[in-house]
């Protein structure tokens, strides 16, 4: 993708590589009840589970897998949350999106600044023709937020993933890039 790792802008956020001393916002995201409601993820227990996290970020980037941003107001740069690329298929043109915010931001519309950010850097920059979002069709939160960047609804799967003990559906949403042919 990129030898060098790709810092956005926007008008309140800075979009920066995930550093070592981001490990406590990531243990406390990742380690909360209302942030990973819809991940189908174990709760991280340790703070060494959220170092070892950030290791496999910088080891999926070198190696093209994906790509992570950390969140940050552009006050303080400070990270509040993470997103980015990740089942990026080079052939297809094509990645999925992902990303979570510490609660104490959720409503402020940092998240959709944040993704707008990273949906050009898709199209523009890694050439994608289509980005995809796959989640939980109670995350009611994300697909409001999804639907107002444009995305369209395209799949809706029954149990589809299983997780403590219980399956859960899962809905597809796309966007594609209207400017490449």
């Amino acid at each position: 993708m990129f030898e060098k790792f790709p810092v956005l802008e926007t008008k309140n956020l800075i979009l920066r590589e995930i550093i070592p001393d981001d490990a406590e916002v990531i243990f406390r995201n990742y380690s909360d009840n209302e942030v990973m409601k819809y991940f189908g993820r174990e709760l991280l227990t340790k703070i060494s589970q959220a170092e070892e996290k950030i290791i496999g970020i910088k080891e999926d980037f070198i190696n093209r897998k994906g790509i992570r941003w950390a969140v940050c107001l552009k006050e303080d740069n400070i990270m509040i949350g993470s997103g980015g690329f990740w089942r990026i298929l080079k052939e297809h043109l094509r990645a999925e999106i992902g990303y979570e915010l510490s609660k104490s931001y959720w409503g402020q519309g940092i998240m959709k600044e944040a993704l707008s950010a990273m949906i050009n850097f898709g199209f523009e920059k890694m050439n994608l023709h289509s980005i995809e979002a796959n989640l939980d069709p109670e995350n009611y939160g994300s697909l409001k937020l999804l639907e107002k960047l444009n995305f369209v609804r395209e799949g809706y799967f029954k149990d589809s993933y299983y997780f403590k003990g219980k399956f859960t559906d899962t809905v597809s949403y796309s966007l594609i890039n209207v400017k490449q042919k």
